[in-house]
């Protein structure tokens, strides 16, 4: 039998498991060609950290991707990284660490909160479900930091955009539609990712007591002021336990207030911030750079949620419409925090019904805002609308769809009903 014939009847044989594992670009386009032939559903995933995001789907085979895995190209003086989709966010990181560099939109860890543990996934899932941490507002999300990909369509062809130089923004608008939509247009299998340096250092003001009316006021200057924040956050009362700083001079609900940069710079700003914020000295205290890597790392994974067993929804809003938004809730049991300066809130509920659910959604939409489920009992993903869309944009993603994955085998459903 020849090396050929070989490698043929090696595919074919892989191709009868029901979890497929390829190791090359190549074998990821041979599967989606079987697949694309013979009408086969797959579920597309790595490691499976964000795999309870979004509605239950039926598929036939799984394509995980979490062999196809390594570092391509760094090029540090360039501040790109070129990677398999597989590779876990940890090695990235522990890459970019040597170079004192980052990924600014800091991805988010869902480990702690569907396992009660650290579990980042890969590079692949971090761009395909588009979320991003803390410093969003100033940076953006995961999108906006993907210089161009390689990938395979529904028809098993082997696509491409973008580039991997930080100015070059060829294909820009197909980086954009494809982050975000949860592997359902396109497997991808090549990223180059924008990278930026680490600031040398970060402290957080942290403000005492403050209700959530005034903690808007206090975010909303600071976000508007020359002080040029990265992070602005509000935990409630029963959110206290989860922050025992030697920093932290009071007890209770706190308004937190990141700022990066040079340390001269840092601690002139912390200090004008805090003037011009009219805060007293019992009124704040100062997280050091270690205390305030800690917390924004907390707020960044949700690990205040690591240990409930409730749903969680994900409302972005103007920052504008938030405290309208929470009035519209009082009849609702609940505990929150917002985070990008007031315009995101993560809701925590005990068991709801559906009716309750589409209320929520309904504010959401009163308010110029946007509901994703992130974490749901299983029975209600069955009837109840994980994303928000509208008829319009829901028929602009149907053609969509159509010309990426005409017969829709890449994960099947698992965003909108139909698509």
């Amino acid at each position: 039998m020849s090396m050929e014939e070989k490698q043929n009847s090696q595919t074919f044989q892989d191709f009868n498991q029901s979890v497929l594992t390829p190791t090359t670009r190549e074998e990821i386009a041979e599967i989606i060609q079987s697949s694309y032939k013979k009408g086969i559903p797959l579920e597309i995933n790595g490691l499976n950290t964000k795999k309870r995001i979004g509605r239950n789907f039926q598929a036939e085979k799984t394509l995980n991707l979490s062999k196809y895995s390594g570092i391509i190209e760094y090029k540090p003086e360039e501040l790109y990284i070129k990677v398999k989709a597989g590779t876990p966010i940890e090695k990235i990181v522990e890459e970019l660490d040597k170079n004192n560099q980052q990924l600014a939109f800091e991805p988010v860890d869902f480990g702690y909160l569907f396992s009660g543990k650290s579990n980042c996934g890969t590079i692949g899932g971090v761009v395909s479900c588009n979320f991003a941490g803390p410093r969003r507002f100033k940076v953006g999300s995961a999108r906006d930091h993907l210089l161009g990909f390689q990938g395979v369509n529904g028809k098993g062809e082997i696509i491409k955009s973008g580039g991997t130089v930080v100015k070059n923004v060829t294909g820009y608008d197909l980086c954009k539609l494809l982050s975000g939509s949860f592997g359902t247009l396109t497997v991808l299998t090549e990223l180059s990712v924008k990278v930026l340096p680490k600031p040398e250092t970060s402290k957080t003001l942290i403000i005492n007591n403050p209700h959530v009316k005034k903690s808007l006021e206090y975010l909303n200057k600071s976000l508007s002021s020359s002080i040029d924040p990265s992070g602005g956050v509000f935990y409630p009362d029963p959110f206290e336990k989860y922050f025992t700083f030697n920093d932290l001079t009071q007890k209770g609900a706190i308004t937190g207030i990141r700022v990066e940069g040079p340390a001269n710079s840092v601690d002139h700003r912390i200090n004008r911030l805090s003037k011009e914020l009219d805060l007293l000295d019992n009124e704040f205290s100062v997280l050091n750079v270690d205390q305030s890597n800690i917390f924004w790392n907390k707020t960044k994974n949700l690990e205040v949620f690591s240990s409930s067993k409730k749903n969680l929804l994900r409302v972005v809003l103007p920052m504008s419409e938030t405290l309208s938004f929470l009035h519209k809730l009082k009849n609702v049991d609940f505990n929150y925090f917002l985070d990008w300066g007031g315009s995101l809130i993560w809701l925590e509920l005990g068991h709801i019904s559906l009716n309750i659910l589409n209320k929520i959604r309904d504010f959401t939409k009163e308010h110029k805002g946007y509901l994703t489920l992130i974490k749901v009992e299983e029975d209600m993903k069955a009837s109840a609308d994980i994303f928000t869309i509208d008829p319009i944009k829901y028929k602009i993603s149907e053609k969509i769809k159509k010309s990426f994955d005409p017969k829709r085998i890449f994960n099947p459903g698992k965003m909108y009903t139909g698509i």
